[in-house]
């Protein structure tokens, strides 16, 4: 699967939201369907556990962020706003 090039997002949540949700509907999502900030993306079977993976890889590029494994659980990769809200708590202010 071949990464969109798509510019730095910002880890303002504001900004990395809309670029977030872009990403996955391009290259992850398994079906055609429009996704929010709050759509289920694991319930809806929108993304698959390698899908996942690859949005950790994405988030990790964009945000400057390194995620450990040990933190890639359903409660903070189950939406987009879930996985903004997680990174922001990576970022250092």
């Amino acid at each position: 699967m071949e990464r969109t090039d798509a510019p730095a997002a910002s880890t303002e949540p504001a900004d990395l939201t809309p670029n977030l949700i872009a990403f996955i509907e391009s290259d992850v999502a398994l079906h055609d369907e429009p996704i929010e900030g709050a759509t289920d993306l694991l319930l809806t079977g929108l993304v698959d556990s390698l899908g996942v993976v690859v949005i950790v890889d994405w988030l990790e590029h964009e945000c400057a962020v390194t995620i450990d494994p040990a933190d890639v659980i359903l409660d903070h990769f189950q939406t987009v706003d879930q996985m903004v809200a997680f990174v922001d708590t990576l970022t250092p202010r």
